[in-house]
């Protein structure tokens, strides 16, 4: 996309973030789910395929420009992104990446324009972080594959059109090896939604348990027609997901930032201004600074994703640092409020519940650090 068009696209959005979903995000937490005018608008604009190829019907995003996007996005109640999130992200990816041409030819048009949503069933109640411990079976019969297992915490499940699910085709493997993947259609026989899950914070945005009782699904369902390619897929999906989520924590940051800013500015004590004790100016100033190392951070691991120098090591560390940042600044900004910021209907309380999450999913902290540290290590074995 031409640099001038992009801009406008961003502005776009901007615009229709702070005018129409920020004013809607109290309906949002009360009624948890996403009011339909603004579904529609955000299909309307393409958000349903910013990062899908143009020749499916999306915008064809780089990584740099996702996560200027996601910075936007990130401005507002959590559930926002997540409506369109796995379409572009970690489900629609797999498709982009490993996907057959009739593959893409069938579900991509679909994902891009949000008539379909599509889920991402890989973590398991034995597997989350590390799939390697993955235990549902696709085990080959006549003219396809039946596949037994269950998946949790699977986003957008409730509403899922197409799930992509991990299983292992190879049963004498162990760890990472013998995984594939395949595009599981809701309503085929066997597969099952559990209800949403009821959460800390990010209210709109649906988990679910996904059951696979002795589910068929043909030969053409499996993604690329290879067996034992579900792990690389997952891993290169998660892997740009990652970068993803640490440019929403960098959106909300920025939210948070604001928050605190207007409310010192305008809060007293004592007759006081409160942006006038020096404990105030120094969480902003904390807050301030993380807030800027980690767009910092984040733009520069896109420029390192798209240039192919970099989509490990800098996608873990960027999801580290600022899913550990935003809980900070979270976690000043109540403070900063003080009383108030511990009541329902001040946005930084909500924001505090919500932000948490993000130490958790698509790989958590921990998980980030062993990344890490083994990426670093491999330069000083060679």
């Amino acid at each position: 996309m031409e640099a001038a068009d992009f801009e406008a696209v961003l502005g776009a959005i901007r615009t229709f973030v702070r005018k129409e979903v920020v004013p809607a995000e109290d309906v949002i937490e009360q009624t948890d789910a996403i009011p339909e005018t603004i579904r529609a608008k955000a299909a309307e604009m393409g958000l349903f395929g910013y990062a899908l190829p143009e020749e499916y019907g999306g915008l064809g995003f780089t990584m740099a420009e996702d996560v200027r996007l996601a910075m936007e996005v990130g401005y507002t109640a959590p559930a926002f992104r997540s409506m369109f999130g796995t379409n572009n992200g970690i489900a629609g990816q797999v498709l982009v990446n490993f996907g057959t041409a009739e593959q893409k030819q069938r579900y991509l048009p679909e994902l891009a324009s949000g008539t379909k949503i599509a889920s991402f069933a890989l973590t398991e109640p034995e597997a989350g972080s590390d799939p390697s411990g993955l235990r549902t079976r696709a085990v080959p019969v006549d003219g396809g594959y039946r596949l037994t297992g269950q998946k949790r915490f699977i986003t957008n499940a409730t509403r899922a059109d197409l799930f992509m699910v991990f299983a292992r085709t190879n049963t004498d493997t162990e760890g990472t090896q013998g995984i594939s993947v395949f595009a599981v259609e809701s309503g085929t026989k066997g597969l099952t939604v559990g209800p949403k899950d009821e959460k800390m914070g990010q209210r709109g945005a649906h988990t679910a348990e996904v059951f696979l009782d002795d589910v068929f699904v043909p030969a053409s369902a499996l993604i690329g027609g290879v067996e034992g390619d579900g792990f690389s897929a997952a891993m290169r999906s998660l892997a740009r997901g990652r970068l993803h989520i640490a440019a929403i924590c960098v959106g909300l940051a920025q939210r948070l930032v604001e928050e605190s800013v207007n409310h010192a500015a305008t809060s007293r004590q004592g007759g006081r201004l409160i942006a006038e004790f020096q404990q105030v100016q120094a969480m902003l100033a904390d807050s301030g600074t993380e807030l800027l190392a980690g767009r910092a951070m984040v733009l520069e691991a896109a420029k390192a994703y798209d240039d192919g120098s970099d989509r490990r090591l800098a996608p873990s560390s960027a999801k580290l640092f600022c899913s550990e940042m935003v809980d900070r600044v979270a976690d000043r900004a109540v403070q900063i409020h003080g009383g108030l910021g511990y009541m329902r209907s001040v946005p930084v309380e909500r924001f505090y519940r919500d932000a948490r999450l993000f130490r958790v999913y698509e790989g958590t902290s921990e998980v980030q650090k062993v990344i890490i540290a083994k990426q670093m290590l491999k330069g000083a074995a060679r």
